[in-house]
């Protein structure tokens, strides 16, 4: 059984992706991420000397920063900060620049959907762009479950407010398209069977849940080959223009 969606796509079909990184010239590293309408400008600034209050001083330090397309920041666009910045934590190599701190900017061109994993695959192309260590890429996908029961991937915004319940799913970017097969797992367990970071909301069942996993790993690596391919193409103009 299908589910019928309004701009024609499969329940497992992903819209239009499109990255660009060094669009900010202030900045130290900087990237734009669209999914379809929806589009995220990320900058990074830093390292800068010194850690936040209650910061481990002998770590790095991520701080995000959340601009809305209008208005003030409020109790969501907080919470998003927070899994962000959770999130780039996981991933980074927080013990190469101690007493450090780095800023992460998020700025919401358009929100149709999936916005926070739009912003996280932003944030991770702007880190990259700023040179900052990392352990691994991450790629971020939202699943959403009808009340069908069908899972859909990356819902427009008409979809998302249409949901029983959806899932925000972070995976570490796929070694296969980056590293030989092998070249890292954790206790044995290949990286890319792990999660970094799992949001949910709403009311979804066990079953719904581990489907979500499912097409979410799924959909992580047609993500992932996304950025293998853009990297590799900008690196190859960047050669081109040095």
């Amino acid at each position: 059984m299908e589910v019928d969606r309004e701009d024609g796509r499969s329940q497992n079909q992903l819209r239009p992706l499109a990255c660009s990184r060094n669009i900010l010239h202030r900045a130290h590293g900087s990237a734009s991420w669209s999914q379809g309408d929806t589009k995220v400008l990320a900058a990074v600034y830093g390292p800068k000397a010194g850690t936040k209050k209650n910061e481990n001083p002998e770590k790095a330090c991520i701080e995000v920063i959340w601009k809305p397309k209008t208005g003030q920041i409020g109790k969501l666009e907080k919470e998003y900060e927070m899994i962000l910045k959770r999130t780039l934590q996981s991933i980074c190599i927080l013990t190469v620049n101690p007493n450090t701190t780095t800023s992460v900017i998020i700025q919401v061109v358009n929100d149709d959907g999936a916005l926070l994993p739009s912003a996280i695959n932003a944030a991770c192309m702007a880190l990259v762009d700023a040179g900052i260590p990392m352990r691994h890429l991450a790629v971020s996908i939202c699943c959403c479950v009808p009340r069908s029961g069908l899972v859909i991937l990356d819902p427009t915004k008409l979809e998302e407010q249409n949901m029983k319940a959806f899932a925000y799913l972070v995976f570490p970017n796929s070694v296969h398209s980056v590293l030989p097969e092998g070249s890292l797992s954790v206790q044995g367990e290949p990286i890319e069977n792990g999660v970094i970071t799992s949001v949910t909301h709403g009311v979804m069942s066990v079953d719904d849940y581990f489907f979500c996993l499912e097409r979410g790993r799924a959909a992580s690596t047609k993500l992932s080959d996304f950025l293998r391919r853009n990297l590799q193409h900008q690196s190859t103009d960047s050669s081109k223009a040095g």
